[in-house]
């Protein structure tokens, strides 16, 4: 049956204007984390990035010269960026429901996703803290985005140094936990053929 022009484009127009998702298999997947959610969690994955790789790069550069210097200061201003985001994602999980994984996993799988996410997101809030008060114990001069920041008149080196031992312990983890949900994230995208992914997908 040939439907009038005016219903016709009526269905182009709904069809278009509707973020329709498509997993492996091109079926349409409806569901997917707010637009918001989305952008924030691949902003912060690529300022992981960078925060990373200024601290191996800085392995690379003599101290005290402006090429470590801005690797330094690059790690420490991406770093509180991600504390910020990751509060702002923390308060869009809370006032948002998460969509459904389809077709729905096991418990045990369920049980594994909260558990590696609540690591994550309680690894992301407590790396950048104890970076940022490790520099205030140092008792030197240190720059958050090109602007200098407070530090001890009286400087705590042993305690600084204790602490930054857990930043690089904790990072080292973070490492595995990260490289872990995406593995997890691959597992279910080609392996089961479910929606965990595409979830989160940017929208084209």
């Amino acid at each position: 049956m040939k439907l009038p022009s005016g219903a016709f484009l009526a269905c182009n127009i709904w069809l278009l204007s509707t973020p329709t998702r498509f997993n492996i298999e091109g079926n349409p997947v409806q569901n997917s984390y707010m637009p918001m959610q989305i952008r924030l969690h691949w902003l912060v994955a690529i300022l992981l990035v960078v925060t990373c790789a200024t601290i191996e790069l800085r392995g690379l550069t003599v101290p005290g010269t402006p090429p470590w210097y801005v690797l330094v200061v690059t790690h420490f201003s991406c770093g509180v960026t991600v504390f910020v985001l990751m509060i702002a994602r923390l308060i869009l999980r809370w006032r948002h429901t998460n969509p459904a994984i389809n077709p729905k996993p096991a418990k045990w799988q369920t049980g594994a996703a909260h558990l590696v996410h609540s690591l994550i997101y309680l690894l992301l809030l407590t790396l950048p803290v104890l970076g940022v008060y490790s520099r205030y114990l140092g008792g030197k001069e240190w720059f958050l985005f090109g602007l200098p920041m407070p530090f001890a008149e009286v400087a705590d080196r042993p305690q600084a140094r204790m602490i930054i031992g857990w930043h690089k312990t904790l990072a080292a983890f973070g490492y595995w936990l990260i490289g872990l949900h995406a593995a997890a994230a691959l597992f279910h995208h080609y392996l089961v053929k479910d929606n965990a992914l595409v979830r989160i997908l940017p929208r084209l």
